[in-house]
């Protein structure tokens, strides 16, 4: 390989437009390099008042089939493959009178913007495939010994310094690193097209094409011998901490990372202010309200002893009064999650604790609208375990009410805040709530009966009419009876047990309520 290559041709074809009137600027007027171009950036180009040479005048062949067919054609790929120090290379350029090209500056068709668009189709999708921009970055790439190819506009200033350095000529030590990056970024882009692909058309393809990169280092792992890393592959169209800006505090470990999703998607099932707080992955406090100041003190109320050192996400933009709800407490805690934070808020919290996490993930939706492409994966020795994710929620129109008595409306309202939280609770689960927040959870227990108890031990004298739900239907009646004992007034779950009667014979035996689902929310 060549120390150094000389870039007298450039062909320039993206769609992002980033950075290039400056970097196509240098490339001319620093280094007297020819450009060839396609389309609209032939056009933009031409708007900068530089020379262009359009692909068709080198290729002898109009742009054809809506734009599809324009660089596919030996004189370009041929410019592009030829290894100058091949004599039968050289020789059959001369022959077919192809010149060599030496840069290939290109970015792909914005396929993932494109299927982040709400409502995109099929035909959309299809249409922003790239086929001659990663057919010619590949064949750059492999012939990196004498072509450079610059695939991202962050590259273009690494580029233009490696040339200033080297009079015009790119250096062996560059044409590498961009090579391996562009076939890095052809990967990334036909993992998403695959997957994509596989999702819109519900199939069973056999494979998942997974492109991670390192986003950041953590601070450690579960604990603090073990190293950890966040990767990502690519940006959802929904609020993720795995994207969130951090304003305030120290580096994040996995246990925030994984702590603070947990609440996030939490908080992503209801519109109204609500306010979950986790502690292990679970909800230890969650709460729906008028106004976020509200909802925040009632998911502190719901169990004050497991807020200590816990993560809080809410889905509303966190004002003054949020802030000093939350600075009120006398716990300490350790990531604070939001769509964004007014400027006295930010400074109240950064004054209140000098170390708490303050994550900005920007508007909050709701879960049942979320990326429907997001695949939920666990690893496990030797493989992995994949499964779509659970958007179901609340469905009014679904529930069935199995007892003589009928709920009211606060009941109604009560059962909604207790399933939908229960949802995110580890198997087995039972959550208690009253007045639209959580006063009880019992979680990731072996049995459910079991659960119960603990759930009514974390609620004490608040169990007393107030609702409760399961997150998988109950087996005997052993544990609505426990409920039941403990004076709760009405109960949700999925139904579907073969003892189902005996559990409704005994709700109405004590004049309560019970609403079945349908469906199951089991969390592993």
């Amino acid at each position: 390989m060549p120390q150094t290559v000389r870039i007298q041709r450039a062909l320039i074809s993206v769609s992002d437009k980033t950075g290039l009137d400056s970097f196509a600027r240098a490339l001319v007027k620093e280094f007297n390099i020819q450009l060839i171009s396609t389309g609209g950036t032939a056009r933009y180009l031409r708007d900068l008042g530089l020379e262009v040479t359009d692909v068709s005048q080198v290729t002898g062949f109009p742009e054809m089939m809506d734009g599809r067919v324009k660089t596919l054609h030996p004189k370009i790929h041929g410019a592009l493959l030829a290894r100058r120090d091949n004599p039968e290379h050289r020789q059959a350029m001369q022959q077919h009178d192809i010149a060599p090209i030496d840069l290939v500056c290109i970015n792909l068709y914005p396929f993932e913007p494109t299927i982040r668009r709400e409502n995109v189709t099929l035909d959309e999708a299809i249409e922003n495939i790239d086929i001659g921009g990663p057919s010619m970055i590949r064949s750059a790439a492999k012939n990196h010994d004498f072509l450079t190819v610059v695939t991202n506009p962050v590259q273009y200033d690494e580029v233009l310094i490696d040339l200033r350095k080297n009079s015009g000529s790119s250096s062996s030590d560059l044409r590498v690193k961009l090579a391996q990056r562009a076939f890095a970024h052809t990967s990334h882009y036909d993992s998403m097209i695959a997957n994509y692909l596989a999702s819109a058309a519900r199939l069973d393809s056999g494979s998942l094409v997974i492109h991670l990169h390192k986003h950041m280092d953590l601070r450690y792992g579960e604990n603090p011998h073990q190293r950890a890393a966040l990767m990502v592959d690519r940006r959802p169209n929904e609020a993720s901490v795995a994207y969130a800006t951090q304003l305030h505090g120290k580096e994040l470990s996995y246990i925030n990372l994984l702590d603070a999703d947990a609440a996030l998607n939490a908080v992503k099932e209801l519109s109204a202010p609500t306010v979950c707080i986790v502690k292990h992955a679970t909800p230890c406090g969650y709460a729906s309200a008028d106004d976020l100041p509200t909802a925040f003190g009632k998911a502190f109320e719901g169990d004050p002893l497991a807020a200590f050192g816990g993560i809080v996400a809410l889905n509303q933009p966190v004002d003054l009064a949020t802030a000093q709800a939350i600075t009120s407490i006398d716990k300490l805690l350790e990531v604070i999650v939001a769509p964004s934070y007014q400027p006295e808020a930010l400074n109240l919290l950064r004054n209140r604790w000098k170390n708490v996490r303050l994550l900005e993930v920007g508007p909050v939706g709701l879960i049942a609208d979320g990326d429907p492409n997001e695949v939920m994966m666990h690893k496990i020795t030797g493989g992995f375990l994949l499964q779509e994710r659970d958007r179901r929620g609340f469905d009014p129109a679904t529930i069935r009410v199995v007892s003589k008595r009928q709920p009211t409306a606060q009941q109604l309202h009560d059962l909604k805040i207790a399933w939908l939280a229960c949802k995110h609770v580890k198997s087995n689960a039972i959550t208690i709530g009253r007045d639209g927040m959580i006063v009880g959870v019992g979680g990731g227990q072996v049995d459910r009966v079991g659960a119960c108890h603990i759930a009514i031990a974390k609620a004490g004298q608040r169990a007393h009419g107030a609702v409760a739900a399961s997150d998988a239907f109950f087996p005997f009646p052993d544990g609505p009876q426990a409920l039941l004992d403990a004076g709760i007034s009405a109960i949700i779950h999925p139904g579907g047990s073969v003892r189902d009667q005996d559990s409704i014979n005994i709700v109405d035996q004590h004049d309560a309520v019970m609403v079945v689902t349908g469906e199951r929310h089991f969390r592993h």
